[in-house]
Order: C-alpha cells, then sequence, then structure tokens
C-alpha cells in the first residue's frame, strides 16, 4: 500500500511539472510581451540559445526544488551523506539556488528582439533598455532549410532558417518567433513581406535551397510555397 501511494505521488509530481512547465512558458512569453513588446511591431523573436535554455532552466530548477525541499528525492538519487550536507550548508545553498534562478530568468526573459515598419529593437541581459538598429544597419542576410539535426536542444530537421546579421556581428533568427500583429497571418507570410523590402534595399543575401525538400514533410504547401519564394528572392 505504501508503494502504491508512493508511486501515486510520482505521477501527480510529473503531471504537476508538465504543467508548471507549461505555465512557466507562458509565463515567460507574456511578461516579454507585456515589457518589451511596443504596439507598433509586426513580429517579436524569442532569440536563441535563450529559447532552448529556458527548458533547462525548468528542468534545473524543478530539480533543485525537489533536491532541497524532498528527502525522498534526496534518497532516489542515492546520496547517503546529502541529508548532513544540506543541513550543514542550508543557509548557503538555499540563497544561492534562489539567486541562480533570479538571473537565470532575467538572463531568459531579456532575450528579446522586436521588428518594426522601420526599425529593430534588440534586448539583452546587458542591455535590458534595448539597441535601436534601422533596416540600413543590416549587413547580410543568410537563409535557407536546416538539415540533419547534431545537437539536442536546437534545431530540427525541416525547420526554416532566416537569419539577418546586424553591422555590430548580432545575429537574429527571425524564425524565433514569440509572436506577431496580425495572428492570422502565419510567420512566414510576414517574413516574405519582409524580404522582399531588404532584399530591394540591395542587402547581401545568401540562400540555399539544399535542404528545402524536408520542410514540405511536415508543412502544408501554402507555407513551403512561401518559403520556396523567400528562397529564390535574391534580387
Amino acid at each position: 500500500m505504501k508503494k502504491i501511494k508512493i508511486i501515486f505521488l510520482y505521477i501527480l509530481s510529473l503531471i504537476a511539472i508538465v504543467v508548471l512547465t507549461i505555465g512557466i512558458f507562458i509565463l515567460i512569453v507574456t511578461v516579454q510581451e507585456k515589457i518589451f513588446v511596443p504596439e507598433e511591431y509586426l513580429l517579436w523573436i524569442f532569440k536563441y540559445p535563450a529559447s532552448r535554455i529556458m527548458f533547462v532552466y525548468e528542468l534545473y530548477f524543478f530539480a533543485g526544488f525537489f533536491y532541497i525541499f524532498h528527502k525522498e528525492f534526496r534518497r532516489m538519487l542515492g546520496e547517503v551523506s546529502s541529508k548532513d550536507f544540506f543541513k550543514k550548508h542550508r543557509k548557503q545553498i538555499i540563497p544561492i539556488f534562489l539567486t541562480l534562478n533570479v538571473a537565470l530568468f532575467y538572463i531568459i526573459v531579456s532575450s528579446v528582439t522586436v521588428i518594426t515598419n522601420n526599425k529593430i529593437i534588440d534586448y539583452s541581459f546587458l542591455s535590458p533598455q534595448g539597441r535601436e538598429y534601422s533596416y540600413n544597419d543590416i549587413a547580410s542576410i543568410n537563409t535557407g532549410v536546416y538539415g540533419k539535426k547534431r545537437f539536442p536542444f536546437t534545431h530540427s530537421k525541416g525547420d526554416f532558417f532566416y537569419i539577418i546579421e546586424l553591422k555590430d556581428g548580432s545575429k537574429i533568427d527571425l524564425t524565433e518567433v514569440g509572436g506577431f500583429k496580425n495572428e492570422e497571418e502565419h510567420e512566414v507570410f510576414i517574413i516574405e513581406k519582409l524580404d522582399s523590402k531588404l532584399v530591394k534595399m540591395n542587402i547581401p543575401k545568401v540562400s540555399s535551397m539544399e535542404n528545402f525538400k524536408y520542410s514540405t514533410e511536415h508543412l502544408d504547401k501554402i507555407y513551403t510555397d512561401k518559403i520556396r519564394n523567400i528562397l529564390e528572392n535574391t534580387n
């Protein structure tokens, strides 16, 4: 009976973690939009790699939380001396844990770039006030479709990318979309219009059709046609 109770509690814990993970993601995106995104925007980007680190952060947060506040979790890890260690260093461990989480949360939340009709506003943990760029500050464009996945928490095979590089060396992938103004319009439609404008400004563009076929495996034709238009628009 006790084992069934423990199993039941762990199942409930896993469900709670999933629900909280979704909740934290929605919270972060909502905070980003409220703080950083102005009314006059086309789309805003939740920048890579912070958009992936967020999930690692959540795993770390929950693992740390259970380690500190759940005796059974520490026993499950088989750390015989962890109880004595934790008791001895409790006053140091908890503040460090909370400080690290606040710092990571701030880094993740501030990783936002906003695209408007005439400028780019790039935020980061070093520039929470944002750096403004005009379209003339775009040095180059690199676009295509990803092939085979090389590393976890990166991009999947068949994912479309559209990376702009600014004159100061900053790179922004416009497909890492956090949200866009017209919710009825897919992101590739917005990027296609923007791409047409940037190419007419004679911004150097490197485009590859090499892995385009992979995008057709998981996207409808209406979207892959737009991606093709973007990849073939070089003059």
